[in-house]
């Protein structure tokens, strides 16, 4: 992909971004421990605790001065294969200082050691002990919102469809950043000449293939393993889509909203011009980021309501 596609603001950083060999189970563990230890900056006015669900870790992010009673079950990228809530630490944390809600970070397990329906157990894990526990956080459970970023937008879809399959408590919103929501996208040849910056269908490949436990595109897929695939749209709650406009995920993004809307489901959408994948997580500086994550929240502010 030619950088002259990429907004003005984003490259420089985007001729920083390191390759992900994730193809070669040592060059994981390698780029898995460094995401882990991303530095993040801290932010004032909220208070960070680990605790845990049933087995699966979680990271509570509570703000000093609550302003409503919703909260925000997260759900981090990094392909099925990488991330942990820590690398999303100083976006949660703003995320909750704004908005004055309690967010709730899942570190859902990883493949290819712990493929479908592992991740996605332990989200619906962590969404039920949220369920059982807001009113600890001073949150309401009927008033509870699902998020995530590429694999973790993923998984925050397929679990919406998976609670409104089973009639449980639905999110109240759906808030979802470049979500990673169709294993076919990764079997289009076409796209592999493509450079997407950040996220190259290469690596949407080996994402998928771990997760699935076998090759991207087959049909057909387990019931909530690919949201895409998803035959029944209609009860889904109101729903957000950020992604770039030279995304990988673009597409799909757009598609997986429009059947959305033919749902009858109450859907926005936000394309940034010249943006690759994760440019909010690795240029959060920039002003194309700020303004993205600012549009992002006040969506989320203005579906929750409330107090």
């Amino acid at each position: 992909m030619d950088l002259s596609l990429v907004a003005p603001e984003l490259r420089g950083p985007v001729r920083l971004l390191p390759p992900l060999p994730i193809g070669h189970r040592w060059a994981l563990r390698l780029v898995r421990l460094g995401a882990a230890h991303r530095p993040a900056r801290r932010v004032s006015g909220v208070h960070i605790d680990n605790l845990a669900a049933g087995g699966v870790p979680l990271r509570v992010y509570r703000p000093v001065e609550p302003l409503t009673d919703a909260a925000l079950l997260w759900i981090h990228g990094g392909g099925f294969v990488l991330g942990s809530p820590a690398m999303d630490d100083t976006f949660c944390a703003t995320t909750a200082r704004d908005l004055g809600l309690t967010v709730v970070s899942v570190d859902y397990r990883l493949a290819p050691e712990h493929p479908f329906p592992l991740p996605l157990d332990d989200c619906w894990i962590a969404w039920m002990w949220l369920q059982r526990n807001a009113a600890r956080f001073g949150a309401d459970p009927a008033r509870v919102a699902l998020g995530g970023q590429s694999a973790g937008g993923g998984l925050a879809a397929c679990l919406s469809q998976r609670l409104v399959s089973s009639r449980s408590a639905r999110p109240v919103a759906l808030w979802l950043s470049a979500p990673m929501l169709d294993d076919r996208t990764a079997v289009r040849e076409d796209l592999d000449a493509v450079r997407h910056f950040a996220w190259s269908n290469r690596e949407n490949r080996h994402g998928w293939r771990g997760y699935l436990g076998a090759e991207p595109g087959n049909s057909p897929v387990p019931e909530f393993a690919v949201a895409a695939r998803c035959d029944e749209l209609a009860g889904q709650p109101p729903t957000w889509i950020g992604v770039g406009e030279i995304d990988l995920f673009h597409a799909e993004d757009l598609a997986y909203a429009q059947r959305l809307r033919t749902a009858g489901v109450e859907v926005e959408v936000d394309v940034v011009p010249g943006a690759p994948h994760g440019f909010e997580s690795w240029a959060p500086g920039v002003e194309v980021a700020r303004d993205y994550h600012a549009r992002s929240r006040q969506w989320l502010k203005t579906t929750l309501g409330g107090r």
